[in-house]
């Protein structure tokens, strides 16, 4: 039987104050790359025109990638002892990002939502890199987090090269 571990006895070389800041960051992002899912996943659904077939698939493989970067956001949370948000009401109050119920269902008027999303999170995640390295002494949280808006940077490539 293992022993109990108490978060306050966490001992990674980032003090308890510095864990819970980063953490609350953490949380904020997660809630808005939910809410980015969530509208990745209404493209998929909802969109119409000639475009149908190679958009539907085009959603799907992004909400895919999404998908991914929400479970592994969720567990660097958990790696530094902290709970993570977990409901869609929390979601909601700590999202950056508003849900557009744009009446068009074109994939061009979905793609420059998905697009002004993945922009909002690129821009705080490259404000907070430096912030998590040198105020909280996480570097594993600033390089993790490099990693995030790299994938997002190609994510947004991808959307503005079907706007062109």
């Amino acid at each position: 039987m293992t022993p109990d571990i108490k978060i306050s006895n966490i001992q990674i070389g980032i003090s308890q104050p510095n864990r819970e800041a980063v953490s609350e960051e953490l949380g904020k992002l997660l809630a808005n790359e939910y809410v980015l899912y969530t509208q990745t996943r209404n493209a998929h659904w909802n969109v119409t025109g000639p475009d149908f077939v190679d958009k539907h698939k085009f959603f799907e493989e992004q909400y895919t990638q999404l998908d991914e970067i929400i479970d592994n956001v969720a567990e660097r949370i958990r790696s530094l002892g902290q709970p993570t948000p977990a409901s869609l009401k929390k979601f909601i109050e700590l999202s950056d990002l508003v849900e557009d119920q744009e009446a068009d269902t074109t994939s061009v008027t979905f793609i420059s939502e998905l697009l002004a999303g993945h922009e909002q999170i690129i821009q705080s995640l490259r404000e907070n890199i430096i912030r998590f390295a040198e105020d909280y002494s996480d570097l594993g949280t600033s390089d993790f987090i490099t990693g995030l808006m790299e994938e997002h940077e190609k994510m947004a490539w991808f959307l503005r090269a079907h706007l062109s």
